[in-house]
């Protein structure tokens, strides 16, 4: 007995040591990744506030930028106001919705095994829809009850998909989808019908937030939409590891420690959070949850402790370049945003699709 146990220390000695260092390569890798994909997006972020129908003196604008408009040089009083108060406010909220909707996908992904799950395709983005509506027609726009309904409205759309998804062998993907067109033929005759009770003002203005709508932001709602995305996206990927574990199969996951009613649960809150402020915030923004978290995963690895915040910072550089689009390419009128990032994001899906 005492050889068996002296044959086992170094072993697990050296086990132990594979894991340490494992372990470090990975937060290694996600450091470097993160941080590259973080400095894109200050780059981004900097470029599409210069660009958009009122023109601004590149250099003066930059000045402001970077002095926090302590100096702007030549830049008029109205000029200062487009960047501060109408254009920055909004690339922000770009960043925060897309940042959101890509952690959410890839967590959809990675709890559901389940390649084409994202809120979308899932009818989640339409519960959030119906719960922002529901607060505007019977509670009025108030800037803390679009947020709560939202999210109440995603969580509800995400545990009904799944349960209408259960089989006995489980989840499988054709069922997911399938109960993802069922939830969201219901929900939008649930929009239809909510629809008929506004009037013709409110009916346009929104069809067009439904399609995805950033022009409305303002500092308050900047705040809800900052604070949610810094939440929701460090509790999943605080949950990185549980997830991958969970991407091997919920019995296996069970054997190896997870708690997987508890894991499945604090997920799913979560990503409704993340995806009912951004539709509250935002309307429905498609195909940012499906295409983002795919890219990621095909340019580093599956490990979901670096795939959930790079696919985070890659969102909120799409839906940026996006918004970017909408609002300069027929300017000085605008496109919803969610027509832009279905432009390119359904090309995108497609040759994924391709090289599967």
């Amino acid at each position: 007995m005492s050889n068996s146990l002296k044959n086992e220390a170094p072993t697990i000695s050296r086990n132990a040591v594979l894991l340490d260092h494992s372990a470090r390569a990975t937060l290694r890798k996600t450091l470097i990744v993160c941080g590259a994909l973080t400095v894109m997006l200050i780059f981004i972020v900097i470029i599409a506030a210069t660009l958009g129908s009122e023109r601004l003196p590149v250099v003066d604008a930059l000045r402001a930028l970077f002095t926090g408009g302590a100096s702007s040089g030549a830049l008029t009083s109205t000029q200062r106001a487009i960047l501060f108060d109408i254009r920055l406010p909004r690339i922000l909220l770009a960043a925060s919705v897309g940042a959101s909707l890509a952690a959410a996908g890839a967590s959809y992904q990675a709890l559901l095994r389940n390649a084409l799950a994202e809120p979308y395709l899932l009818g989640i983005s339409n519960g959030a829809a119906v719960g922002t509506m529901v607060a505007l027609v019977f509670f009025g726009a108030n800037e803390w009850t679009r947020p709560v309904m939202a999210f109440a409205g995603a969580l509800g759309a995400t545990f009904l998909v799944y349960r209408l998804a259960r089989g006995r062998a489980g989840a499988s993907p054709e069922r997911l989808i399938l109960a993802g067109v069922i939830v969201t033929t219901f929900q939008s005759s649930v929009i239809v019908f909510i629809t008929t009770l506004m009037d013709a003002t409110r009916i346009r203005s929104f069809t067009f937030w439904l399609l995805g709508d950033l022009s409305q932001a303002a500092s308050g709602s900047l705040w809800i939409a900052a604070a949610s995305t810094i939440a929701g996206v460090a509790g999943l990927t605080f949950k990185a590891r549980p997830l991958n574990l969970l991407m091997l199969g919920e019995r296996d996951a069970f054997d190896l420690g997870v708690e997987v009613e508890r894991v499945r649960l604090q997920v799913f809150l979560a990503a409704s959070l993340l995806v009912g402020v951004s539709v509250a915030l935002s309307g429905s923004v498609g195909y940012v949850g499906l295409v983002v978290p795919h890219l990621v995963r095909m340019s580093t690895s599956g490990d979901n402790r670096l795939t959930i915040p790079a696919a985070a910072l890659a969102g909120a550089s799409f839906v940026v370049v996006a918004d970017t689009l909408a609002r300069t390419v027929i300017a000085p009128r605008e496109l919803p945003v969610g027509a832009i990032t279905a432009l390119i994001g359904a090309p995108l899906f497609i040759y994924l699709l391709k090289r599967r």
